[in-house]
């Protein structure tokens, strides 16, 4: 009842005094919307009680986007600017706050499965890397495995991750396309992870062909952490559709695994970050 309140007066707030501080500071408006995914995603800490009114004022004011093609392009050209840098900077405590106390329960499980195979696992790559600390984590959780290469659209943050986590010489960042990558690169014997937030920028086709390129390496396993949309129906609606306000893709994981030829040893689901949506865990293998 009472996060109920909150939710009305915040979003009572944000439609009066929010639009209000809109018309008076019409700069500041226009300096917050000058990107979408960035207005979107601003941490809240960083950020003045009349900053948060406006931010949700003008949330409310963006206009949808129905157009696929677009809305890749769109979230595609953010990932490779440097802006992202930004978002990366804003959101790094996500990993102390919801992966490590949300999602490393699917790594333990992972393995439990690469202890179960009579196969050597010798690299993991991170599709999306972002600000390096998961793949970090994971070079000090799977000791055995030699390489741990972490791949990002954006060549700032790979230059950044190479700065910061220079010390481990397990790490290698590499600015590309994984979609490209994985055609000339990719590998039998190697660990896939998306963390978070990454697959949903693929349109659905491009996701299934990647999924299918992974699949025709060899033995492969893949651990993908990715959000759904909370209306998002697996059964009464099996093909992707848009979520959220970016507008990125919810998609149906269990399906596009299965159709690439992966056989799925783990599906769980939980809400994510306490919202209306979902934090979706698929471990897949061929």
């Amino acid at each position: 009842m009472k996060s109920k309140l909150k939710s009305f007066l915040y979003h009572f707030l944000a439609s009066t005094l929010g639009n209000l501080l809109i018309i008076l500071r019409p700069k500041k408006a226009k300096e917050m919307s000058a990107n979408r995914i960035t207005l979107i995603h601003k941490n809240k800490k960083n950020m003045t009680i009349s900053e948060i009114l406006m931010r949700a004022a003008l949330v409310k004011k963006l206009k949808p986007i129905n157009d696929y093609e677009t809305i890749r392009d769109n979230n595609r050209d953010f990932w490779i600017n440097n802006t992202a840098t930004e978002l990366f900077k804003e959101t790094e405590d996500g990993f102390v706050k919801d992966f490590l106390p949300n999602c490393t329960f699917v790594f333990d499980l992972l393995k439990t499965e690469l202890n179960n195979t009579d196969q050597s696992f010798d690299t993991f790559v991170e599709i999306g890397t972002g600000n390096g600390d998961v793949l970090n984590w994971l070079s000090s959780e799977f000791p055995k495995v030699k390489r741990f290469i972490g791949i990002d659209l954006s060549e700032q943050q790979i230059q950044m991750n190479k700065e910061k986590f220079g010390n481990n010489e397990k790490l290698e960042f590499i600015a590309a396309d994984a979609y490209e990558w994985v055609k000339k690169k990719g590998k039998s014997n190697t660990i896939f992870v998306s963390s978070r937030g990454v697959l949903e920028y693929f349109i659905e086709s491009q996701l299934q062909e990647l999924l299918n390129n992974i699949s025709k390496i060899g033995h492969t396993f893949f651990v993908a952490i990715e959000p759904n949309g909370g209306d998002h129906d697996f059964e009464a609606s099996p093909n992707s559709q848009l979520y959220g306000n970016e507008p990125s893709f919810s998609h149906n994981y269990p399906l596009l695994f299965k159709n690439a030829g992966f056989k799925i040893w783990h599906f769980s689901q939980q809400p994510w970050l306490g919202g209306f949506d979902k934090q979706t865990f698929i471990g897949a293998k061929c």
